[in-house]
C-alpha cells in the first residue's frame, strides 16, 4: 500500500468521524477561549457557541443518514450505521435543549464562577455518548461510557456552595465507580472466554463452539454487565441513586442526565446484548432466552417500583427521577420484545419513544427551572396558582403534563400504544398488562401538577416573568410532543426504512 493511499484513507476516516471531532475541537477551543479571556468576559456567549457546536455536529450526521453499508473504522470497532447516527441525533438535539435551559436561569444556580467551564462540559459528555451508540467493541463501549460518565459526575457537583449538589455528586461517583467495575468485570469475562473484545467476533465464536463447557461463566459477564448496565439507565432496583442526583444537580444537568445519559446507556444495552448475545445458547442453556427474559423482569420491576414511589413525592426533581425509573422500564419493553423474523420494528419502537421523552422531559425540566427560579425551591407547591400568575406557560405545561401520562393524541401516548402493540405481538401480555395498569397509576403524580396550577393558590399572585430561553425550550419541547402526536406514522415509517437489523449489526 503506497503512502498517498494510506494518506486518502485517512481523510476519508477523519469525514466520517467529523461529528464526533466537531465537539473535540470546539470543546479544545472554548477550553481556551474561557481561560485566556478576562474575568469581565460574559461567558453566556460560550453557551451559544456550545449550542453551535452541537448544531454543526448534527448536521454531519444528518448528511451520513441512510448508508447503504456500514463503514467500520478502527479495525472493526468503530462503526457509522444507521442505528447509531438516529440515536446521535437524540443526543445532541437533547444536549442543545439543555444548554438552551442553562442558557435561560442564573449562572448561581449552575456553576457559579465556573460558568464557562460548565457550558462546554456538555460537549465531552456528549462524545461519549456518542461513542457508546458507535462502537463494536467492548473496549471503545467502556471508553465511551467512562467518558460521559466521568464529565457529568464534575457537572453534578459544580455548585460547590450547595450542600445537596456535593452530597448527590459523591453518591453518584461511588455508585458510578462501583457500576463501571461491575461492566468491566463482566467484559473480563466474554474477552476471556473468547479471546476478542469485538462484539461480532464474541457472538461468533459462542456460536460456533458451544456454550456448554462454560454456560456458568457466561451467566456470571450477563449478570456483572446488566447490574452496571442497570444502573446506568436507572432501572429498579439499581436507581437508588436517581433522585437524591437529581436533586442535587442543577436543573438542566438533570435533565441531561434524564434523557442523555440514560439514552447511551440503552444504546449500550442495545449494542451489546443483541450484537453479543443474539441467538447463543444451547438446549440445556438457552443463554438467548434467558437474556431477554432477565430484561423482561427488570422492566416489570422499573415500572412496578418507579410508579409507586413517585405517589407520594413532592420534590419535583426527585418526582421527575422515580418518573425516569418508570420510563426505563417502559424502554425496556420493545428490547425485550425482540427484533427478529416476526417483529422488526422494535428498535424503531424505542427511538420514537425515547424522542418523545426526550422532549416530555425537557419540557418538565425546564418548566421546573421557570417555576424554581420564581419561588426559590423544587417542591411541587411551587407550581400553585401558576395559571394565573403565567397562563401561557401553565398551558404549555399541561401539553408536557399529558405526553409524560401517555393522553391521546400525544407523542408519548403513541409511543407507549406502539411499544404496547410490539409486546403483545411478541406475545408478552403479562408485560403488557404491567404497562397498561402502572401507566394508569402514573396519572395520579403526573396529575398533581395540574391540579397545584390550576386547583391551588400560591403565596404569591404577582406575575411570573419566563427568560426568552426558557420559553424557547419550554413551548419547543411542548409543541413537539403535540406534533408527535399528530403524526407518528411518517416518525415510525421513517425510522423503520433507516434500521436495518442485519446490516446495522451483523454486517
Amino acid at each position: 500500500m503506497s503512502p498517498d493511499t494510506l494518506l486518502r484513507l485517512q481523510v476519508s476516516d477523519l469525514a466520517f468521524l467529523a461529528p464526533e471531532l466537531t465537539l473535540v475541537i470546539a470543546a479544545v477551543v472554548f477550553s481556551l477561549v474561557d481561560l485566556l479571556m478576562p474575568r469581565s468576559f460574559n461567558r453566556s456567549a460560550i453557551g451559544w457557541l456550545t449550542i453551535v457546536a452541537l448544531a454543526g455536529s448534527a448536521a454531519f450526521v444528518a448528511l451520513q443518514l441512510g448508508v447503504d453499508q456500514p463503514v467500520s473504522l478502527l479495525n472493526q470497532s468503530y462503526r457509522v450505521d444507521d442505528f447509531a447516527l438516529v440515536l446521535k441525533l437524540l443526543f445532541l438535539a437533547g444536549t442543545a435543549i439543555a444548554v438552551l435551559i442553562s442558557l435561560g436561569m442564573k449562572k448561581e444556580d449552575l456553576g457559579g464562577e465556573d460558568i464557562g467551564e460548565y457550558y462546554y462540559f456538555y460537549l465531552p459528555a456528549t462524545l461519549g455518548a456518542m461513542v457508546v451508540a458507535s462502537s463494536a467493541d467492548l473496549i471503545m463501549l467502556f471508553v465511551g461510557l467512562e467518558l460521559l460518565s466521568i464529565t457529568t459526575y464534575v457537572m453534578v457537583g459544580m455548585r460547590k456552595r450547595v450542600s445537596v449538589s456535593s452530597e448527590g455528586a459523591f453518591k453518584y461517583i461511588v455508585m458510578g465507580g462501583i457500576s463501571s467495575a461491575f461492566i468491566l468485570y463482566g467484559m473480563s469475562f466474554l474477552y476471556g472466554l473468547t479471546g476478542s473484545t469485538n462484539l461480532l467476533e464474541i457472538n461468533a465464536a459462542l456460536r460456533e463452539s458451544g456454550i456448554d463447557q462454560f454456560a456458568a461463566l457466561l451467566y456470571v459477564a450477563f449478570f456483572l454487565m446488566l447490574t452496571g448496565i442497570g444502573f446506568k439507565i436507572a432501572a429498579a432496583p439499581f436507581h437508588s441513586w436517581a433522585p437524591d442526583v437529581y436533586q442535587g444537580a442543577a436543573t438542566p444537568v438533570a435533565a441531561y442526565l434524564a434523557v442523555v445519559s440514560k439514552a447511551a446507556g440503552f444504546a449500550l444495552l442495545f449494542r451489546l446484548f443483541y450484537t453479543g448475545f443474539f441467538q447463543v445458547g444451547s438446549a440445556k442453556y438457552p443463554l438467548h432466552d434467558d437474556v431477554f427474559l432477565t430484561l423482561a423482569v427488570l422492566a416489570a420491576a422499573a415500572m412496578i417500583v418507579g410508579n409507586a414511589m413517585a405517589l407520594r413525592q413532592q420534590n419535583v426533581k426527585r418526582l421527575l427521577a422515580l418518573s425516569g425509573v418508570a420510563n426505563a422500564g417502559y424502554l425496556l419493553v420493545p428490547i425485550v420484545a425482540q427484533v427478529g423474523l416476526f417483529h422488526v420494528s422494535g428498535y424503531a419502537e424505542l427511538v420514537y419513544y425515547m424522542i418523545a421523552y426526550l422532549f416530555m422531559n425537557m419540557g418538565a425540566f425546564a418548566a421546573l427551572a421557570i417555576v424554581s427560579r420564581a419561588s426559590g425551591h423544587d417542591d411541587m407547591r411551587g407550581f400553585a396558582g401558576l395559571y394565573h400568575r403565567a397562563p401561557a406557560t401553565a398551558f404549555a405545561i399541561v401539553l408536557i403534563v399529558l405526553s409524560l401520562a401517555g393522553i391521546p393524541v400525544t407523542g408519548g401516548f403513541f409511543g407507549k400504544l406502539f411499544i404496547l402493540l410490539g409486546a403483545v405481538e411478541m406475545k408478552l401480555f403479562w408485560l403488557a398488562l404491567v404497562m397498561i395498569v402502572t401507566s394508569v397509576v402514573s396519572f395520579y403524580y403526573y396529575f398533581g401538577l395540574i391540579r397545584q396550577m390550576f386547583m391551588r393558590s400560591g403565596s404569591e399572585e404577582s406575575p411570573i416573568r419566563v427568560t426568552p430561553a426558557l420559553g424557547v425550550a419550554l413551548w419547543m419541547s411542548a409543541a413537539a410532543g403535540v406534533l408527535l402526536g399528530f403524526f407518528p406514522g411518517p416518525v415510525l415509517n421513517g425510522l423503520e426504512r433507516l434500521f436495518r437489523f442485519s446490516t446495522d449489526f451483523f454486517a
